[in-house]
């Protein structure tokens, strides 16, 4: 990639030498010290802003006086919304999210042909990685073969996939590839990947420095804003457009000051401060707001609880939560490796620029909070949402009322304390269910916990809570304590590093004693690849109506995620998630009450088994080495035997397979016109779904695993493709026939049309019951349009594309909410889905909407203003008429011309078309 800028201004374009060589960079001082603005007191994360304006400033589409804005920003307080274009260095991508995105470049290289065009033109401009760590599920766990045999049914399920994406490498320039089996995307990223500081030849052949920046694919890219990178999820529709060179849209975001102050006491984790950081920062409210951490607190916060805390942004629903460069991120770059010139560029950039975080560092924010980290305790979060926040010493008590809420039990049962091996049968003071599991000699009961799973890049990365976990099994490996037989255990690092220096302490073997066995190096059980319960176990969950529980070291515990046979998902650190598989139970109070007990028959407590810090720190020091990182990421590219032997073809165009039920052409491009449309009004729409407040992209986006009866499986099977295999919707994202039968299909929605009824299931033309799919495609046939009605924060969680391209397919042309979490929003109008705002109080309750309503949508026809409020009627089924007003969540003019597009992508498509 060459560095192209729209300018050479001698007022900004400075000299740095860093490590033994020269380097052109755009200097914030030479711009204030150029009149631009005063641009001292800016916080970091927008000083990295701040330079791509000034490097990228051309007159169109960057102008001067874009970057006098952020001058205007502080003197406002922190306050001034302009609209910008940004352009991120690079984009980060996985699977799951990756494979659709290959598959539309693909597609517009046969489109572009369509249009008379060029089909090299179809190239990422900017730098892509792809890691494949989405694909991985845990069929085996327990036992040392089961690395290998889930590795071997990994290749089983998507050689179709890995064909395609290997030819993707070899067609695409700009584009690599890290082999399954590597890591998570965002721990290779902050292991190897990034470098904090990037640099590139220009246009005149000049070595230039600027930030490192990206945007990725997950919305857990913001993982990276722990090293000072400045990096965030996007859909992958947008990810494709800033592949393709264009800017993303952004408005001068709000940065809310994070201070954090004094240090984290005995027994507490990096998990514990990130699980009180995310309540906070919800209640303070941060949607679309940048978060930047500061204070001296962070002189004694490590890097691996930095990017935890920056990891578990969408969980608060920030942007991205920022830490600046300082001394600690010069410690991480050595520690993993990096080059010793690169690591001397970073401290020199950072201090020339401003960035470099130090006692004095005090900038202007927009708002702030703070948190004395000394006062953090142990916690989990559960049993359906990151952001709620139970004290450990609460947890038991709290489960009881989710079994009261689930069981319809108005007061507070009793508490009576019931085994692990299952209590006795319920009585009217307790609404707790239990049943037999047949052939084993153990009961299970609301609460048993039938998952508890060492996953996740949030988790994974940081070495201090996985020597914790290897530490509380050694100790109770040596007290004669094992897992229940109920707990399906797993240990998935986010990068091999884990392996190696969990080998080298000698904490694997006690891993493996307890059930931790490796199952492989991806996402597992985090985004529901936990794989099936023992069937026996399933069954009685299933017959008994329990409630079952799993317990991860993950970011997300939405409903329905982790498994189909879990009701309550519970997030904490991984020597709780270790705690938790030895006692088996979310009744028992781990602060006081025994895990179980020891080879003698004495109980044993949760003290008993916890580390010291000065343990802990101890055996990161002697074993987390930087040639343990040179070594692991030698050949990160390359791949085992098996990648290495998948073959794959050597053309510009794809050749779909016809047969695939893994990889097909959309229809995205076929037939489209060299030139596009207009918006048009929406008239005599009917509702496809009545949804509640935090409908998260799990519930839109086609996720996890499904059954023969659900119309993807009945498309599966009619192509005799078996049960056995159908593997994941997330697997077959390639494929566009799958995932729009599988969106809004979560088997915990609930569509407000229908009482009581969970599962994609809406009301046809005829008003009869049947599933999201059929009856969208009958609408299609009668050429009726749809719409979908939300609550508040609809399209909440990880940046699913699908839930976009889905929502489209299906044939709604728009979405209206009381409010939209951002990248969600944003892949709507990427797919030329609209997404409007409820306004003046009104809601789909206040409105007495039941889903038998005529929608009709006016003011879209014409000259259509980003944010214009517009006239919404609704026509009840008893003939009564009501108009309101609605606002519009086009928020700016490129996304007006995406629209009329039909879509980012056809956009993009149009213009390379004509370049061409």
């Amino acid at each position: 990639m060459s560095v192209t800028v729209g300018h050479d201004s001698q007022k900004t374009r400075q000299s740095l030498k860093a490590g033994g060589a020269s380097y052109a960079y755009y200097s914030i001082p030479a711009a204030e010290a150029a009149g631009l603005g005063k641009f001292a007191r800016l916080p970091a994360s927008l000083k990295v802003v701040l330079e791509n304006m000034l490097r990228f400033e051309d007159g169109k589409t960057v102008s001067v006086d874009d970057i006098k804005a952020f001058s205007d920003w502080a003197d406002k307080g922190g306050q001034n919304p302009r609209e910008i274009a940004y352009r991120p260095a690079r984009v980060l991508m996985q699977d799951f999210t990756g494979v659709p995105a290959v598959v539309d470049l693909a597609a517009m290289r046969d489109g572009i042909l369509a249009l008379g065009g060029d089909a090299q033109k179809i190239n990422p401009l900017n730098p892509v990685d792809l890691v494949i760590d989405h694909s991985v599920m845990i069929d085996e766990f327990g036992n040392p073969r089961a690395f290998q045999m889930n590795v071997d049914r990994e290749y089983e399920r998507n050689i179709e996939r890995y064909t395609f994406l290997k030819w993707g490498q070899k067609a695409f320039n700009n584009f690599r590839v890290v082999p399954p089996g590597t890591g998570i995307c965002h721990q290779v990223n902050l292991e190897y990947l990034a470098q904090a500081v990037w640099t590139d030849s220009d246009q005149n052949g000049e070595e230039v420095a600027y930030p490192d920046t990206l945007v990725g694919t997950d919305s857990h890219t913001t993982m990276i804003n722990g090293l000072g990178v400045l990096g965030w999820g996007v859909g992958g529709i947008e990810a494709e457009a800033a592949m393709l060179g264009q800017p993303i849209s952004m408005l001068i975001p709000e940065v809310v000051g994070f201070k954090l102050t004094g240090e984290m006491v005995e027994g507490t984790t990096g998990t514990d401060l990130v699980l009180k950081v995310v309540e906070m920062l919800r209640k303070h409210g941060v949607v679309g707001k940048f978060v930047e951490f500061w204070g001296d607190g962070l002189d004694r916060l490590p890097l691996p609880d930095r990017a935890t805390i920056a990891n578990m942004a969408p969980e608060y629903g920030a942007t991205c939560g920022f830490f600046p460069v300082d001394g600690e991120t010069l410690r991480y770059l050595e520690m993993t490796g990096r080059d010793k010139d690169r690591i001397a560029l970073v401290e020199a950039y950072a201090k020339a620029q401003g960035m470099w975080r130090d006692a004095d560092y005090a900038p202007v924010y927009s708002s702030t909070l703070e948190l004395d980290m000394g006062t953090i305790v142990p916690a989990i979060s559960g049993p359906k949402r990151p952001q709620d926040y139970l004290p450990l010493n609460t947890a038991a008590d709290a489960f009881l009322k989710v079994v009261n809420d689930y069981r319809g039990v108005a007061a507070t049962a009793g508490a009576e304390e019931m085994a692990s091996e299952g209590p006795a049968p319920a009585t009217p003071a307790d609404p707790r269910k239990s049943g037999a599991v047949e052939g084993e000699d153990y009961t299970l009961h609301d609460g048993s916990v039938v998952i508890a799973s060492i996953t996740s890049c949030t988790n994974t990365s940081n070495p201090y809570v996985m020597i914790g976990a290897g530490l509380v099994a050694r100790k109770a490996r040596a007290l004669g304590l094992t897992r229940k037989p109920w707990v399906k255990t797993s240990l998935a690092p986010g990068s091999q590093v884990v392996s190696a220096y969990l080998e080298a302490a000698g904490l694997q073997e006690d891993l493996d004693a307890i059930g931790f066995n490796l199952v492989g190096y991806g996402c597992t059980t985090c985004i529901g690849n936990s794989g099936p319960l023992q069937p026996e176990i399933s069954k009685s969950i299933a017959d008994n109506d329990l409630i079952g529980v799993s317990v991860l070291s993950g970011n997300r515990n939405f409903e329905g995620r982790i498994s189909p046979d879990v009701r309550a998902n519970y997030l904490a650190s991984p020597p709780l998630v270790v705690a938790y598989a030895l006692a088996g139970d979310m009744n028992i109070d781990l602060t006081t009450e025994p895990l179980g007990k020891d080879r003698d028959g004495n109980p044993v407590y949760l003290k008993d088994l916890w580390p010291t810090q000065k343990e802990i720190a101890d055996l990161v020091h002697k074993t987390v080495t930087r040639e343990a990182f040179q070594s692991k990421y030698a050949d990160v590219f390359k791949g085992d035997d098996k990648w290495r032997a998948v073959e794959t073809t050597d053309s510009q165009t794809y050749d779909w397979p016809p047969t695939s039920t893994y990889v097909q052409n959309p229809p995205y491009f076929q037939g489209m016109s060299k030139e596009p449309g207009k918006i048009e009004d929406i008239s005599g729409a009917r509702i496809l779904a009545l949804l509640g407040d935090m409908v998260t992209t799990d519930h839109i986006s086609p996720a996890g695993s499904f059954k023969e009866t659900t119309p993807a499986g009945k498309y599966l099977i009619d192509r005799q493709v078996p049960v056995r295999e159908f593997n994941s919707y997330g697997s077959r994202r390639g494929n566009h026939e799958v995932m729009m039968r599988g969106t809004f299909a979560n088997i915990r929605i609930k569509n407000e049309m229908l009482d009581g009824v969970e599962g994609g299931y809406t009301k046809g033309p005829e008003g009869k019951q049947t599933s999201i799919y059929d009856a969208a495609m009958a609408y299609q046939a009668q050429t009726t349009p749809l719409v979908v009605i939300g609550g508040i924060e609809y399209g909440a969680g990880s940046s699913r594309d699908w839930a976009a391209k889905g929502t489209a397919l299906l044939g709604v042309k728009a979405v209206i909410a009381e409010s939209f979490e951002r990248i969600h929003r944003s892949n709507l109008v990427g797919m030329g889905v609209i997404p409007f705002e409820f306004t003046g109080g009104d809601n789909r309750k206040t409105l007495g909407l039941t889903g038998d309503e005529e929608i009709s949508i006016e003011g879209l026809a014409g000259d259509l203003k980003p944010l214009s409020e517009v006239p919404c009627t609704i026509k009840y089924a008893d003939g009564t008429v009501k108009t309101i007003q609605i606002k519009c969540r086009i928020d700016t003019a490129i996304e007006v011309e995406y629209v009329e597009n039909g879509g980012v992508l056809h956009y993009v498509l149009r213009n390379l078309a004509k370049a061409s």
